[in-house]
């Protein structure tokens, strides 16, 4: 029997496919979405989460071969059926958490190297219309033929509470969730207002000044990828690799 991959909210405590520490980030997981005294600032992320729409995912350390490929096909089950479930709807892959302490740039690190080896695993092309360079204001990771945003968390995140995270987590929204939000669009407004206000509240750093909108001549996607604690950049070449033979991925080695 196929072991079940990827899971909805209401399925996780339950399901045997789910490991303890799964259900334990998971616990973690839910009460940031479903807390009231101080909200949680993605006001979409929380919505999906009561609505039912967002899909999840377990998997070791990502420099596993395995692991890395389970969570590729989760990846890729959740793009085929993402349409389906709602416009506010997301995927988040919790990685097993380690025994060990990383510092914000070796999960900086991490952060890319996943998204390298996940593109190494990717069966289709990268869609035509989407540019590949990351310094393009149009560029977005792609997988499957999808441009999705993506978001990390760590359990290295203190200051800015928004990316923090119980265990080295990522979270995958397809471009398609955005369609119709634009700065100047009255639902774009609204969001970014609620969310710029929600933050003040929720991390105790300012809001990173590389949080723009999708298409700004300004902006760079890669940049809101990964957030540190402090507002201070230190990449100035987006880490994202495209192509590697899959040799590489079984070569990477742990820090």
């Amino acid at each position: 029997m196929t072991s079940k991959i990827l899971f909805n909210g209401s399925e996780i405590m339950e399901s045997s496919h789910v490991p303890d520490w799964g259900k334990t980030v998971f616990q973690h997981f839910r009460n940031d979405m479903l807390c009231e005294d101080n909200p949680f600032p993605c006001i979409l992320g929380v919505e999906g989460f009561k609505k039912g729409l967002l899909r999840f995912s377990f998997a070791s350390s990502p420099y596993h071969y395995q692991a890395i490929k389970h969570c590729a096909n989760a990846l890729t089950e959740y793009i085929h059926l993402f349409r389906t479930l709602g416009r506010y709807t997301s995927f988040v892959i919790f990685f097993e958490p380690e025994y060990r302490n990383r510092s914000m740039a070796q999960y900086e690190t991490m952060f890319w190297d996943t998204l390298t080896f996940l593109h190494q695993m990717d069966k289709k092309p990268w869609p035509e219309d989407i540019p590949k360079d990351p310094q393009d204001p149009l560029w977005e990771f792609c997988f499957h033929g999808e441009p999705i945003f993506v978001v990390c968390n760590t359990p290295i995140h203190e200051l800015r509470k928004s990316r923090k995270s119980k265990s080295f987590m990522l979270t995958f929204q397809p471009r398609w969730v955005f369609e119709g939000m634009t700065a100047d669009s009255k639902i774009g407004k609204q969001v970014k207002k609620t969310v710029r206000s929600r933050l003040e509240e929720y991390d105790n750093v300012t809001a990173h000044p590389n949080l723009r909108w999708y298409g700004d001549v300004e902006n760079h996607e890669w940049k809101q990828y990964f957030l540190k604690d402090d507002n201070h950049e230190t990449m100035l070449k987006c880490p994202f690799q495209l192509k590697r033979s899959e040799r590489n991925v079984r070569k990477k080695s742990l820090y």
